[in-house]
This record gives C-alpha cells, structure tokens and sequence, in this order.
C-alpha cells in the first residue's frame, strides 16, 4: 500500500551521490512545508503538495520534521555478558591495569562471547537493534572483534547474519579482526591473515575488514601488514588516534581505507591530510563521555573540507549507548558541529562509510526509511538531552513504529 506522509517540515537532505563535504555538511535541503509519497518501499514523489493515490494510508505530519532514518556506522553491538562491575571499580578509582588483572576489560567481553553460542548471540543483538531502531536508527553497522581467535570470530558474523535476517532495517557486518591479541600480536597478526582472514573471506566475501590501531592493541606495522593483504578483496576501515596519535592516518589515507574511527588524539597535520582525502573521518562522542571527555577538533577537519560521520560506537566497554539522538547532541556540545551538520554526519554521511548510496536523503528513488520526529524544529534533536524525538519509524516503506 503506498504511503504519503502530508504537511512535514521535509529535511530532504538532497545533493550530490556522495559524501558531504566541508560546508556541504550544513545543507539540510529544507523543504518548509511538503509531502512524501512511498511505494513498494522507496520514495516516489517529493515536494510542498503532492497526490496521493486513492488507496494510499496517509499520514498527517502537522508540521513535525521529517528526516532519512539514521546510519549507525560503527558499533560494537554484538557481545555477551557485562561490564557494570568493572565500571563500579573505575567509579571507585580503581586503576584500569588493575581492573585487567582481575579479569575485566576487553578480557571479560571474549570470555563470555566465547561462551555464549550463536544462537544467544544473535538474541541479545536483536534486542539491541530494537532499542536502537525505537530511536531512529533504520541502518546499522555491526562489529565482531571480541572473538579472537577463528572458531569465536565466525561464530559472530554468523551471529550478526541471523539477527540480521530477523530485523526490519539493515544491518552491515564488519570483521574486526584486528581488535586486541593474544600472546606476542606479531604472531596474532601472523595467524590472523594466514587463518582467520582467508576463512572470513569464503564465508563473507564482501565484509569490511577492520583494526584498531592503539597502543596496547594494533601496532601501526600490524595494521598495514593486515590491511595491504585484506584489502585485495575487501574494504577496509581503521580504529585510530583514540588516546595515543601513532602514525595510522597517513597510513589509512594511502591504503584508501573507507574512513578512520575515532580521532581524538589526532594531530593538526593527520587531520589536515585526512580531510583532504578521499577518506571518511567518523567521530564517536559517546565514547569521550563515558571514558575520559576527550573529543575530537571536528571543526577543524570541517573547515578543511574533511567528509565526517557521526556513530554511536555502542559497546560494553566506552560507550554503552544505542542512542543517535544523544550521539548527534553530544557532537553539537562537545565537537564543535553544528545541528545541521551532526544530522548530515548521521545519515547520508555516515551511509557511504558503509559504501550505501541508496538512502540517507529524501529524493525520488532512494529507499524509503523516514523518521517523523514529534518536533516542529530539527535543532531539538540537538538541544534536547533525554527522551526519544522520534514520533514514527519508515523502514522500506514500511511503518515499523
């Protein structure tokens, strides 16, 4: 049944197929006042009045906004287990090597994924991406990375795949397979491209591969040897410059990764040169908050002409947050953005981070996820702290909430 939402203040978001770019993140494409016609699950009319067809459900916006559904495009969001009493010790002051030795961290995490079978798995996910789909997010991308080892690693993607298959939006697999080691990371690394990554390959050909590039994870040298043999047949994307600037960036740019994560430690120069490249800059806000209120200089990489994206980085670990609406608030207050550009950054943006050229604006053809917020102005999403903004969920033209 065709679908036309009437009388919305249309963030239409409309411009060139591909990444928005320096002042191009402030371009909302605002239509004041106009109509949405869907049809089998994509968009097939925009404009201030548009016919409906006789048998089309119609929806009357009185005025609220309406927006593409958000790009969640960096999350950790399959795991097991918990992390709430390691973050009862951090409260406390307890040291974090010390709260390693006793068996929390990352460590805890692998152990109860290792644990947990796929079928648990894929259960606690899904519940996740309701709660994220509640609040707007239609497309989400989904990490391993707390497997470690081959068998627990595949048992994520397979885990990622079937919550997949049973949820309305999309959701995007990424190997993370460069996330922490075990034993010397040189011979980690080692088994990681000669076992791990050629059984990632038959399994899921077309998967981004992913590292995390920090001191105490991924070495710089790991990384590159990594991703020169990954990225022969796969996209690759990077973790850098979370608390420690090591020399990934220029390393990223010239392996033409999909975007660099992160960026808080970034230096001037690294950010100069990740600006004005091909490559996505993604920013992760919930993180700073959670962790140390470090954040990264977007305004700068804007001014540069840099392509940013805005994602939650949902994880057990640094930020337990599903939450795009508090993502796009915490970017305005801590990152310099502007509402504009933070709601550019979390959804056509942050879509082409995960090489998505069919949704994250409101233009005939493109896939039909919409959300109707229950404000009248866009800048709420921003200034509002708490609360769901999201009124109505479209996803493939379909009403999901």
């Amino acid at each position: 049944m065709p679908l036309l939402i009437r009388n919305a203040r249309i963030l239409t978001l409309a411009g060139p197929n591909r990444p928005r770019r320096g002042k191009e993140l402030a371009e909302l494409g605002v239509i004041p006042l106009g109509d949405v016609l869907v049809s089998e699950g994509k968009i097939t009319a925009v404009g201030p009045k548009v016919d409906a067809p006789a048998d089309a459900e119609v929806i009357e916006a009185q005025g609220r906004v309406l927006l593409p559904g958000f790009v969640d495009c960096h999350t950790h969001a399959c795991w097991a287990g918990d992390r709430l009493d390691e973050w009862q010790m951090k409260l406390r002051g307890v040291p974090y090597p010390e709260i390693l030795k006793q068996g929390g961290g990352i460590r805890s995490t692998v152990n109860a994924v290792r644990e947990a079978t796929q079928k648990q798995l894929a259960a606690s996910l899904r519940d996740r991406l309701g709660v994220m789909l509640r609040e707007g997010t239609t497309t989400v991308e989904v990490k391993s990375g707390y497997g470690l080892n081959t068998d627990a690693e595949m048992k994520m993607l397979r885990a990622i795949r079937r919550a997949a298959a049973e949820w309305p939006g999309t959701v995007v697999a990424t190997a993370l397979l460069g996330h922490a080691f075990e034993g010397d990371l040189d011979e980690y690394a080692r088994m990681v491209v000669k076992d791990m990554l050629p059984e990632v390959s038959r399994e899921f050909p077309d998967i981004t591969v992913d590292a995390y590039c920090e001191a105490g994870a991924w070495s710089v040298d790991a990384c590159v040897k990594f991703f020169e043999k990954a990225r022969k047949h796969h996209p690759i994307r990077v973790h850098a410059d979370q608390f420690n600037s090591l020399g990934m960036i220029p390393e990223a740019v010239r392996l033409h990764a999909r975007s660099v994560d992160h960026l808080e430690a970034s230096t001037k120069k690294d950010l100069i040169t990740l600006a004005q490249s091909p490559t996505l800059g993604v920013i992760l806000p919930g993180t700073g908050l959670h962790t140390d209120q470090r954040f990264m200089r977007s305004r700068l990489f804007i001014e540069q002409g840099g392509a940013l994206a805005l994602a939650t980085n949902c994880n057990p670990g640094t930020s337990p947050s599903h939450s795009l609406p508090l993502a796009i608030a915490l970017a305005v207050r801590f990152c310099g953005l502007t509402p504009a550009e933070a709601i550019v950054a979390s959804t056509v943006n942050a879509a082409a981070v995960l090489g998505l050229d069919d949704r994250g604006s409101i233009a005939v053809g493109q896939r039909a996820d919409l959300l109707l917020l229950r404000h009248k102005d866009e800048r709420q999403l921003a200034y509002e702290l708490g609360g769901n903004p999201v009124e109505l969920v479209v996803v493939g033209g379909n009403i999901v909430r």
